[in-house]
């Protein structure tokens, strides 16, 4: 049985889990982190889990925009997917297949046409609601008016 491996784990040493002294230690700070301030903790189990990565590949890793959570680094996958849908020149926006790039555009330009129709339709709707409301409002207007001159006047002043 060879003792040598390469996994973080062992330290050259003949016991399987590593010498005791260094993996209590760990298993130590690990609780007393979790007692006093959990995110450190968390970030060092994290980190044994990894393989003890290097602080330059997790660089690497955290730019290679590999991860959702990277706040602000470039747009989300979902604007990508939409810019690779359009057609632009981002990566993954070809398919190579001449056809079907010829049916996504084809497709995309027919929603676009949908989509104006649409918004030119409900604006119609806006307006033709707000001029229902303008005539309801006349229309009450008026029968208030009405209703105040068969009452016996206009306007009083009470001073």
């Amino acid at each position: 049985m060879n003792t040598s491996s390469t996994s973080p784990w062992s330290c050259g040493a003949s016991h399987r889990s590593g010498p005791f002294p260094k993996r209590s230690l760990e298993i130590g700070a690990i609780v007393v982190g979790f007692i006093y301030w959990w995110p450190i903790a968390v970030a060092y189990v994290a980190w044994k889990i990894a393989g003890y990565p290097a602080l330059s590949q997790m660089k690497e890793f955290a730019n290679s925009g590999s991860f959702s959570f990277a706040g602000g680094n470039g747009p989300s996958r979902f604007a990508r997917a939409f810019e690779a849908a359009k057609g632009s020149t981002g990566a993954g926006a070809a398919s190579g297949n001449w056809a079907f790039e010829e049916y996504r555009r084809a497709e995309l330009e027919r929603l676009e046409a949908r989509r104006r129709a649409l918004q030119e339709e409900s604006r119609a709707f806006a307006e033709f609601v707000e001029e229902l409301k303008r005539a309801k409002d006349r229309e009450q207007f008026d029968a208030f008016m009405a209703k105040r001159r068969s009452e016996g006047g206009g306007p009083t002043l009470n001073a």
